[in-house]
Order: structure tokens, then C-alpha cells, then sequence
């Protein structure tokens, strides 16, 4: 399934999801209306009526919103006033209107040498640019839609089907066409700035007579056109990440489509009658009688998949901040806070100079000599089937524990550079090319116990341990440590690692090495170089659970793997420090030793955007965390963290002032 999944992991296209279903329900109250009493020409009319009223806001610097309900009002005043003469019909005066608005606003770009709106963007839209604002203005409006269709319901129906009737009821068919002409209004001005003009007459008209198919009873074809508007949608999102068309256009297109299956559909019901359906369906219904189970069904889990004590449930990520500074501060940032003040998290003994930290969703682990200190940042997300669990909890500093020693007269080797988890185990990647493996509901249950040490790099991935050795050799390892599968492809200077949905990924002398599970057995893929280099990637950045990695290729250059297509892509970017992507298509983040922060096209390698992030050169250990929504760099001369909407042409959302040198970070939650 990761082909419907993996559009939905990138913010912009949840934002646009969002926004597609949004405005699916705001056509689907206004275009049925539109549908049942043919009114579909004037709302194509009064959509493309718009240009002038967005032409003039853009040239004034105003609101586009506010021109577009302009010239939509006007459109429709005109209309009205038209309509009510006796030597055309109102089709003619809607004709006029229509071609009139739409030359003039044609006339007014043409004029303009600084015209900053593009007619293209005005009439398909943008649906994948919407912003979080756009959302809050859709459900403003889809308030005020639901709320007038309510109100006007009677009188509306009454219009529809009976005029006169309805001004013998009292109903007033004046004020009635006015509120109806008001809610398509309100349906196209909400919307056009999201989705554009094309989109929402094809929301506006397809799914609502797609649904009369369906049910003649008018409030459950609004409910049937809401659910076509939202398939649509997430089905012409699918279809345009994968097949790279236009997201508007195809969203449109599958709307349409519906359109004519729901006709195909209806015919076949009336031609086959409904003894026919009625045996159709129960043909249909035959492979399902086999589903059923003569067992009793199991118990319903008294606590939630993934509870632990002391736990609270909650509604979404609780994404939180771990930094530290080089003498061993730590401070928790609750990242969902509008202004969080960070936690100071209290140490069980003396801090100890801290030289590195990682992070496995919730525990933090940092590296100081010869021990790991660990410390519950508090917030959690636990994967179950299709859903999701989020958990809280107090902050906590858990302890240390000592690492293991290199050999029987050596000093332990600092250094720690990865940390991942399963409900299981935990396993802490040391720069020694050691892993630690720790009791996972030992560690939940407030006790820092080492499990046992392992000679490589371990990751935990499908109930089992993934190892690659100093040797090169590769092989899959269950819980106790007992030899399950040893693998052909070798991996020769283990160095580098990360764990994605696709699988196990090492970085190896010669490439990537990939291990999968597939049914019983686990396979592995090598990703070679695209040509011999000595700028190998030693360290993997990328958001958590994305299939695109990054990491730094030398002093002049930066690495982006694509584990789903099989490839590398070297950028070059002169004197790269921190490096992270958002995922397949995202910009790459590159921060470079001057402290500006760059997005960079991952196809062209041109840079998108950019952003001063410090006020000198950076030192330390600058980092660049990446979740769905935003990216996180720390600024350790200024002692600060940047909140950047990366999304968004690189916008700072907040910056975190702190009292200590955020010389580490990590982001756990996710």
C-alpha cells in the first residue's frame, strides 16, 4: 500500500487533501442546487465572472479574495436585473455577463506590465500550495454554507419545484433565489483561491449530479456528491503524484469520470430491473458468506495498543524538542505549544559533557565519555495496522549506562549516531561500530537496562535484528541473538544507517545495501554509486519513515537517495554542514558554513529559496530535523531553534530563544 500512502506523507499534500475535502463539501451544498434547478451555466458564468474583481485587487495590492466576491456580487446583481425583462431569457442575459466580465478582466491583464497574478494559477488553481490559512477561511465558509442551506431548505425546495406555491406558502421565492445565488457565491469565492475557477465548477457540477443517480432525496445527494467531491480528490492527488500531471486538473478529471460511471451504472440497474440488480448484488454478496467465523469474536483490548503506565492518550503527535549543550543541559521544547516554555530536565547526578545525541521516537539518548544518559521526552506515537496511537507522559531524566569497551584494554569509544526502535527492543548505534541494545518495556517501565552489546550495526525491522558487521557480512538475527538468515550481498565498511518503511537501509563502501522482508524470507538490494567516489555518504538524514535519505558528499556536494527508485543524485553545494529532505520531490535542505539555510530543486539542483539562520559562520554540530510539517535548526552561536515552514519559500514560524547553547537536537514524537 505504500503507493496510496506515500503521497499523504508530504504536508503540502495533506494541506491539499484537506483543503480538496473542504471544498468538496461546499459544492457538494451549493452545486446541488445548482444541478436539480439547472443552474449550471450561471455558475459557470459567475466562476470565470471573478477575473475582473482579481485583476484590480492584484493591481491595487489588496485582497484577491475580497475583488473576486466583488465582481462575483456584481455578476449576480447584473443577472438579476437582466432576468427580470421580458424580450430575452435569462440564459441570454447570463451569456452577456459573462462574455463581458471575462473580456474586461482579459483587457485589464493585458494592460498591465506588473500584473502579479497568473491566469493560469486563476483558473486551475494550485490545490497543492494551499496553506493552513486557506483551511480555516474553507471552514469558515463551510459553516456559513451549512447554516444557510439549513435554514433555506424549505423555501429552497419550494423554488425549485413551485414559484408561486412557495409565495402562497410564505415563503418568499425573492429572498429565497437571493440566499441560493448568495450560497453559490460564497461556494466559488471560498474556493477559486485554493483550487481555482475550473476545479470548482467541476466540484460545483460533477459529483452532485453524479449522486442524483443515486437518491432523488436532496439532502442524501448532497451527502453522496460530498463523498464523490472526496474521492475525487484523493484519488486525482494519488494519480497526479504518481503520474507528475496537474493536481487540479486530474482531481477535475476523476470528478468527471465519476460522473459518467454513476450514468453507466444507472443505466445498466434500469435496463436489468430490479429483480436483476437484486440478483447482481446477492452474486456479489456469495465470495463474502465465506468471510464469516463461527468463533466469538476477541475481547476488546482493555487499554490502547501501545499504553504504558502513566500514560495519556491523546489526539495528535506530540512532537517535542531534545537539546543540549556541550556541558550536558538538556531542555524539552513541547513543539505543540504556540510560546512553549522549555522544560529543564533535572539530571539523576552530575551532567556530564555531552558529545552527541539521537533519538528513537521518545527516548533521547546522549553520549557523554563513557556512558549514554537517557532522558523520556514525554511524547510518543505507537503504529498499529492503519491507524495511529499518541501518547504523553512527564518529562524524565532515566540515567546512564555505561558503553561497552572496544576491547578487553581499551577505553570505551564516545560517540553515538543512531537510535531505533520497535515495541520490543531499542538499539543505540555507537561511532565504534558497536550497537547497545536496550529492553524496550523496561526502558517504558522508568529502568536504563543494557540488554546486551552486538559487534556492528543492529536495527531492529520485522521482529527481528538486521546486522552488518566491520566485516562486511550481513545477516538477520531474532531477539535472543540466534542466527535467523544470513544474507549473499555484503556490505563492505558498514557505515551509515537508517530505518524506513521500505526497509532496512546501510551505507555501505560501494553504495546502499537495502534489506526487506518479503513473506518469510529477507532480501537485499545493493544501490550502487552512480560512478566510482570517495565522497561516500557516512551518516543518513531524511524525515522519519520517508524513503528518501540524504547525507553529505564532501566538502562540496550533497547526497539524495531514493530508495523507491533506486537512485543517487549528487548536488553540488559549495561547503554543505547539515543536510534533510522532507521526502520524494521535497526541496533538499542544505545548510552551508556561511549559516544560510538553501532549498534546492532535487532535479535541476537549483536553489528555490534561502534563509540566514545564524549570524556568523555556524559551529558545533548544526543539525536540520525534518518532520511533516516543519524543519528545525539550531542556532548555536545565537542559542536559539529555528521553526521553518519549508513548504513555504523557507518562512521562519517561531524561534525558540534559549538559555543554553543548543549544541545537539533531536525531534522525538513522530
Amino acid at each position: 500500500m505504500d503507493w496510496l500512502i506515500a503521497p499523504f506523507e508530504v504536508a503540502f499534500v495533506q494541506r491539499a487533501m484537506w483543503g480538496g475535502l473542504l471544498v468538496s463539501c461546499v459544492c457538494a451544498l451549493a452545486g446541488t442546487w445548482v444541478v436539480v434547478r439547472g443552474m449550471a451555466f450561471l455558475g459557470d458564468a459567475m466562476a470565470h465572472g471573478m477575473l475582473p474583481g482579481v485583476a484590480v485587487a492584484a493591481l491595487l495590492g489588496g485582497n484577491l479574495v475580497v475583488g473576486a466576491a466583488i465582481s462575483c456580487t456584481a455578476m449576480a446583481f447584473g443577472v438579476s436585473a437582466l432576468s427580470r425583462g421580458k424580450r430575452f431569457a435569462a440564459d441570454t442575459a447570463i451569456g452577456l455577463l459573462f462574455v463581458g466580465m471575462l473580456a474586461t478582466g482579459v483587457i485589464i491583464v493585458s494592460r498591465s506590465q506588473s500584473f502579479a497574478v497568473d491566469l493560469t494559477g486563476f483558473l486551475f488553481g494550485d490545490v497543492l500550495a494551499v496553506r493552513t490559512v486557506d483551511l480555516w477561511y474553507l471552514v469558515i465558509a463551510l459553516v456559513v454554507a451549512l447554516v444557510i442551506a439549513v435554514l433555506g431548505h424549505r423555501a429552497f425546495v419550494a423554488l425549485t419545484f413551485d414559484p408561486r406555491k412557495a409565495h402562497t406558502l410564505g415563503l418568499h421565492p425573492k429572498a429565497a433565489q437571493v440566499a441560493l445565488i448568495g450560497l453559490l457565491t460564497l461556494a466559488i469565492v471560498a474556493s477559486f483561491h485554493v483550487v481555482g475557477t475550473l476545479l470548482v465548477f467541476g466540484l460545483l457540477i460533477a459529483p452532485p449530479a453524479a449522486a442524483v443517480y443515486w437518491s432523488d432525496r436532496i439532502p442524501v445527494v448532497m451527502l453522496i456528491a460530498a463523498l464523490i467531491g472526496g474521492f475525487s480528490t484523493i484519488a486525482g492527488l494519488v494519480i497526479s503524484w504518481h503520474a507528475e500531471t496537474a493536481a487540479g486538473a486530474t482531481i477535475a478529471a476523476v470528478a468527471v469520470g465519476l460522473f459518467f460511471v454513476s450514468a453507466i451504472c444507472s443505466a445498466v440497474r434500469d435496463r436489468l430491473g430490479k429483480v436483476g440488480a437484486a440478483s447482481v448484488a446477492a452474486l456479489a454478496a456469495l465470495p463474502l458468506v465465506g468471510c464469516g467465523s463461527a468463533e466469538e469474536p476477541a475481547p476488546l483490548e482493555e487499554a490502547p495498543h501501545g499504553y504504558v503506565a502513566g500514560a495519556e492518550e491523546m489526539s495528535e503527535a506530540q512532537t517535542r524538542l531534545v537539546v543540549a549543550s556541550a556541558t550536558g543541559a538538556v531542555r524539552v521544547i513541547d513543539l505543540l505549544n504556540v510560546a512553549p516554555t522549555p522544560e529543564n530536565v533535572q539530571p539523576q547526578a552530575n551532567s556530564l559533557p555531552t558529545d552527541g545525541v539521537v533519538g528513537d521516537g521518545r527516548y533521547a539518548y546522549l553520549s557523554s565519555g563513557a556512558s549514554v544518559r537517557v532522558v523520556d521526552s514525554g511524547g510518543w506515537t505507537v503504529e498499529h495496522d492503519d491507524h495511529r496511537h499518541y501518547y504523553q507522559a512527564p518529562v524524565r531524566d532515566l540515567g546512564t549506562v555505561a558503553l561497552p569497551s572496544s576491547g578487553p584494554s581499551e577505553v570505551p569509544r564516545s560517540g553515538i549516531v543512531g537510535a531505533y526502535a520497535d515495541p520490543a527492543v531499542t538499539s543505540v548505534v555507537l561511532a565504534s561500530g558497536t550497537t547497545i541494545l536496550f529492553d524496550r518495556p523496561t526502558l517504558d517501565g522508568g529502568t536504563v537496562q543494557q540488554q546486551r552489546s552486538v559487534a556492528g550495526i543492529a536495527l531492529p525491522y520485522a521482529e527481528r535484528i538486521v546486522v552488518a558487521d566491520s566485516s562486511g557480512r550481513v545477516e538477520v538475527r531474532g531477539r535472543d541473538g540466534a542466527s535467523v538468515q544470513a544474507l549473499d550481498t555484503t556490505c563492505p565498511q558498514p557505515k551509515g544507517q537508517a530505518v524506513t518503511r521500505r526497509g532496512v537501509v546501510f551505507g555501505c563502501a560501494d553504495g546502499a545495501l537495502v534489506v526487506t522482508r518479503r513473506e518469510s524470507d529477507f532480501v537485499a538490494e545493493k544501490i550502487a554509486y552512480p560512478s566510482p567516489t570517495t565522497d561516500r555518504a557516512t551518516e543518513f538524514t531524511h524525515r522519519p519513515g520517508s524513503t528518501t535519505l540524504t547525507a553529505l558528499a564532501g566538502r562540496d556536494g550533497v547526497w539524495a537517495l531514493d530508495i523507491r527508485k533506486e537512485t543517487w543524485t549528487r548536488t553540488a553545494v559549495a561547503d554543505p554542514v547539515a543536510v534533510n529532505t522532507a521526502g520524494e520531490g521535497a526541496s533538499l535542505l542544505v545548510l552551508t558554513r556561511d549559516g544560510v539555510l538553501r532549498g534546492i530543486d532535487p532535479e535541476s539542483g537549483a536553489e528555490t529559496a534561502r534563509l540566514t539562520v545564524s549570524d556568523g559562520p555556524v559551529d558545533g554540530q548544526p543539525v536540520i530535523r525534518v518532520d511533516p510539517n516543519r524543519a528545525y535548526v539550531n542556532d548555536i552561536r545565537g542559542r536559539k531553534v529555528h521553526e521553518i515552514a519549508y513548504n513555504d519559500n523557507l518562512r521562519v514560524a517561531r524561534t525558540f530563544e534559549l538559555d543554553i547553547a543548543p549544541t545537539l537536537m533531536v525531534e522525538t514524537g513522530l
